[in-house]
């Protein structure tokens, strides 16, 4: 059973949430360049911006096509798997280094967080705090792992980014995956607590 009844509302409109993803979209593509200058920026702010953009999409989506994913993202299980191949594949020092000279896989990098964004609000929904659970500590533990190793690497793993912006990356993702874990937890533990109340 998932967590329809105790949905976290997103309380813009269906054309201000839209509004608001086009407005990141406009953002990214004008401060991209600074953006993706600093391996820390790259990674923790626009990525995170671009899932974003993608929840304003879900926000927009027509009734048809909200129901097709509904169907097709049972358990939440589809969203989530694409969300942590997404994060995970965009975290490959190689995957960050081929966005910054092939414009097909910055097209592939954009479009891959946006779907992941469209989805998760659907994936949170149907799927039951334990499911939410394993995701959401696999993220989590990714997401570290990934960020110590990028602050004890001796070497310089990207092409781009010199090993300072690799240190204060690796320094972020560790960051953000405590933060993430928070957060989480501030949003399921209370509702554990109501469901084992009732």
């Amino acid at each position: 059973m998932g967590t329809n009844a105790r949905r976290i509302p997103l309380t813009l409109g269906p054309r201000q949430a839209m509004a608001a993803a086009a407005l990141i979209g406009a953002a990214i593509l004008a401060w991209g360049h600074w953006l993706e200058a600093d391996m820390a920026r790259h990674m923790l702010i626009e990525f995170p911006l671009l899932l974003v953009a993608g929840l304003g999409m879900s926000k927009a989506l027509p009734e048809r096509a909200a129901a097709i994913i509904e169907r097709c993202n049972r358990l939440g299980l589809a969203g989530f798997v694409f969300l942590s191949l997404t994060a995970a594949y965009w975290m490959i020092p190689v995957a960050l280094d081929e966005t910054l000279a092939s414009a097909a896989a910055a097209a592939a990098k954009y479009a891959s967080f946006l779907a992941a964004g469209l989805l998760l609000p659907a994936s949170f929904r149907a799927a039951p705090l334990a499911l939410q659970a394993f995701f959401v500590g696999n993220w989590v533990w990714m997401t570290a792992t990934v960020g110590l190793i990028y602050q004890d690497a001796p070497q310089q793993l990207c092409v781009n980014y010199l090993i300072g912006a690799q240190l204060s990356a690796g320094e972020g993702l560790v960051a953000a995956a405590v933060a993430i874990a928070g957060l989480w937890g501030a949003y399921a533990v209370p509702l554990y607590l109501d469901m084992n109340s009732q």
